[in-house]
């Protein structure tokens, strides 16, 4: 194996080619060369695949693109990843240009807003013969629907989780159930691991009010929701009111980490409160447990959501990790779809991927891999299938614009933190812009 490096949007980022690949290369360049023309194989089946995540995950995804060009070697993979941030503008601006990849790493509270703006292609056509979903998981494929096309192939299930250092937990000389915790008890909890102060300015808490996925699991408990099936608020301004009173609480009692940290935290790996040191736990996804124990020496466990009642129930579900979509531009739709297809369905891809991604969908490949999988790999499996009565049911898929709310969400949130208004006014200013952002959408 060769290894290469490539430098993109300013990121040094690195990959494996095979000594095929590389044989390959050379002598297409060297013909290019003679005759003043790119190969055939790059003009024509070159796919570009674009997606969001670390370098670990990064990693993962280019040793299967190595698997499949090798497999397949007259098709190159050209891969390219960015943080969440970043993603999203970039992929907004290729889109508009007309120059969108041909498989795109997508999101559920983004699908339904590019599917209906004619950016991604329905799939449907290539189930059963480019696209095999034969021991799919029922549920993650209609995960992947709008208004009841196939646009996203879901490249695992998870659920939304609370990472906690539990390293640093220890040296606070603290101890609680993570399967179990309760906001009331993390109130307490955060006031002793900022007394004890294992490691200086390090919170128990990152600031989860910034967190749209931590409100709406808050509000599941309470039996509303964010968004109906029909894509309105499900829920009042006061809820909000609330929700921000709870963690200015928090706050105030040194719980959770000051507003002058968390706004670091772009929605990478690598700028999470957790990974800095700022705070002994960040709101996540479980499918993210392998990538932060892989940038943070310290041990890592996982745990659900807090509940704000030792009873209640409803709050998680599980739901598709991210998808793969195709560009409704792209020239090459079938071999894009027939990546795809590989991706999720091929049992070394599988063992490549483990479930940093989330858990494998397909039945065939879940059992493959499960027992070669390591402790923290293990862990995250565990935890999607051992939810048991915290579990609720998958809501409807968010309407156009959920993402430009959880952006609204996080900006308020912030100044509320910063006190530049209080709680309820910030609530009410919040409410009346969520509606008019999904009213813009619709």
């Amino acid at each position: 194996m060769s290894g290469a490096w490539l430098i993109i949007s300013g990121e040094l980022m690195s990959f494996t080619l095979s000594r095929r690949q590389v044989l390959l290369s050379g002598t297409a360049a060297l013909a290019a060369s003679a005759l003043g023309t790119l190969p055939s194989w790059a003009q024509a089946n070159a796919l570009r695949l674009y997606f969001w995540g670390s370098q670990p995950r990064a990693d993962r995804t280019y040793g299967v693109t190595n698997l499949y060009s090798e497999a397949n070697p007259d098709i190159a993979i050209d891969g390219e990843f960015l943080g969440w941030g970043d993603y999203w503008t970039k992929l907004a601006t290729q889109t508009a240009g007309g120059n969108a990849p041909d498989i795109i790493q997508m999101d559920y509270r983004y699908i339904v807003e590019y599917a209906n703006r004619g950016t991604l292609a329905p799939l449907d056509g290539f189930v059963g013969s480019a696209l095999k979903l034969d021991d799919f998981d029922a549920d993650q494929i209609e995960g992947g629907k709008v208004n009841g096309q196939l646009y996203g192939i879901s490249l695992g299930a998870n659920s939304g989780s609370l990472l906690y250092n539990n390293t640093a937990i220890a040296e606070a000389g603290i101890e609680f159930d993570p399967a179990n915790v309760t906001y009331e008890e993390l109130l307490t909890l955060g006031e002793a691991f900022a007394a004890a102060a294992p490691r200086g300015r390090m919170k128990l808490l990152s600031d989860g009010s910034v967190n749209d996925l931590a409100l709406e699991s808050w509000l599941r408990q309470k039996g509303k929701a964010l968004f109906t099936a029909e894509g309105a608020v499900a829920f009042e301004a006061a809820d909000l009111a609330e929700w921000f009173e709870l963690w200015g609480e928090l706050r105030t009692a040194g719980a959770c980490a000051a507003t002058e940290d968390q706004v670091l935290d772009t929605g990478s790996i690598d700028s999470a409160l957790l990974t800095l040191g700022s705070a002994a736990s960040t709101f996540t996804t479980s499918n993210q447990l392998v990538g932060f124990q892989a940038a943070i020496p310290d041990d890592v466990g996982i745990g659900i959501y807090p509940k704000i009642a030792a009873d209640s129930t409803g709050g998680q579900y599980r739901k598709p990790s991210m998808f793969f979509s195709v560009a409704g531009t792209s020239a090459q739709q079938e071999q894009a779809a027939a990546f795809i297809s590989y991706f999720v369905n091929d049992v070394s891809a599988g063992k490549v991927l483990g479930v940093e991604r989330g858990i494998p969908c397909s039945a065939s490949v879940r059992d493959a891999i499960s027992p070669e999988l390591d402790a923290k790999n293990r862990a995250a499996l565990d935890y999607v299938a051992g939810l048991g009565d915290v579990l609720g049911a998958l809501p409807p898929a968010p309407p156009p614009a959920a993402g430009e709310v959880a952006t609204a969400l996080t900006a308020k949130a912030q100044e509320i933190g910063f006190g530049m208004t209080s709680p309820t006014d910030g609530a009410n200013a919040l409410f009346d812009d969520i509606n008019a952002i999904l009213a813009r959408a619709s």
